[in-house]
């Protein structure tokens, strides 16, 4: 084992790179409030500032997916498909099967400039989560309780307010609503049956009522949907702790392009649509599974070296004079102060993991888990 792979074994360093990511998280959110004062004067300017202070922040989290495990991702598609990426605005489709969705997810959004303007349709409690909620509600992230009847106006608000968006913007919707396990599985299979849906064997049943919904509020903005679907070669389930720990993963998506104006904009037709979108998923994930490889062009974008950057700036900035702290702790010989200072280094160790913890699958929101659903 290197020097490097017995590093990226060592709790210390985790902590440090937990640090740095916290740490300058706080002083990001912070300078974001600030930008508050900026709305009311120049929107746009308020939007272009934390589109790139968000940048600051998601880019250290895609850094340990490219330059700390250097978990690689390929695309199965077409060049012409590629040639639109980062040039439109998009509604992103994507299976919701693993922990580190988002982060591949995220990957693609950096390699083609997207990253800091990136939007989620998200459930209402990842707004209270430190620094990823709060980002989030400066960069004007639509949030739902994933109770229509509640959201329904919330959510149409929401999207017509990022009409305007001065930015390109991926909009992603994760359709199933939560991540896939085998109890959900059972239990929307059963709902499918109830409608008189083909089952699905590798997906959940589409939740319609956020796509349609914003396939009618984006219309004159977003120009295509990509539809991606997600796994990993060698029957792999990463998780964001693997990341950390520095293990390599292959992530392979393969993206389709759908231009707007051939999706159907009544709001029936719209769900049926998408029904048979994740019929094909289903099938594409059935072929992966069968040969180990989606069909089309394999293309593999180049990493860009800013996330490292990024980093590495972040991490010169805030270690120094933690570094220099420390030093001052135990030099001081004051037993009360060391105690202090581990107890600080415990909790600090505590606050990471539960950060993390909001990725794990087993942590997951009980959403899905009901035995008896109502119909949309």
């Amino acid at each position: 084992m290197g020097l490097l792979a017995y590093l990226k074994t060592q709790f210390a360093v985790h902590l440090l790179i937990g640090f740095v990511f916290v740490v300058s998280g706080l002083v990001i959110n912070f300078v974001q409030l600030c930008t508050l004062a900026l709305w009311p004067i120049n929107k746009q300017l308020y939007r272009r500032l934390n589109c790139r202070l968000a940048y600051s922040l998601w880019s250290q989290l895609v850094m340990l997916l490219e330059w700390w495990s250097c978990t690689e991702c390929t695309l199965f598609t077409d060049q012409a498909t590629v040639d639109h990426f980062g040039k439109e605005h998009v509604v992103v489709i994507l299976n919701h099967n693993f922990e580190i969705d988002f982060l591949c997810g995220w990957t693609m959004c950096e390699r083609f400039g997207v990253l800091g303007s990136s939007k989620v349709l998200a459930k209402k409690e990842l707004l209270y989560v430190p620094l990823i909620g709060w980002t989030w509600y400066f960069l004007e992230i639509v949030f739902c309780k994933r109770k229509w009847e509640e959201d329904r106006d919330t959510v149409i608000e929401g999207l017509k307010r990022l009409a305007d968006y001065p930015e390109y913007m991926w909009f992603l919707l994760y359709c199933e609503g939560t991540r896939f396990t085998e109890t959900k599985h059972r239990v929307s299979m059963e709902v499918a049956t109830s409608k008189g849906l083909p089952p699905l064997k590798y997906h959940l049943l589409p939740r319609t009522k956020g796509f349609t919904t914003a396939v009618q509020c984006l219309q004159g903005t977003v120009a295509a949907v990509y539809d991606v679907t997600l796994n990993f070669r060698g029957n792999k389930n990463p998780s964001l702790l693997g990341i950390l720990y520095g293990k390599k993963y292959e992530a392979d998506m393969c993206v389709r392009r759908f231009p707007l104006e051939d999706i159907p904009q009544d709001e029936q037709e719209a769900a049926q649509w998408l029904h048979k979108l994740y019929q094909e998923k289903d099938a594409l994930q059935e072929m992966y599974k069968q040969k180990g490889i989606f069909p089309g062009e394999q293309i593999k974008p180049a990493r860009r070296p800013w996330t490292l950057l990024n980093f590495l700036c972040w991490a010169t900035l805030l270690l120094s004079p933690l570094f220099s702290f420390v030093l001052g702790v135990f030099a001081s010989g004051s037993p009360l102060l060391i105690l202090t200072f581990l107890g600080f280094v415990g909790a600090a160790s505590f606050g990471v993991r539960r950060l993390i913890g909001v990725t794990e699958i087993g942590k997951g929101s009980s959403y899905g888990n009901q035995e008896f659903k109502k119909k949309e």
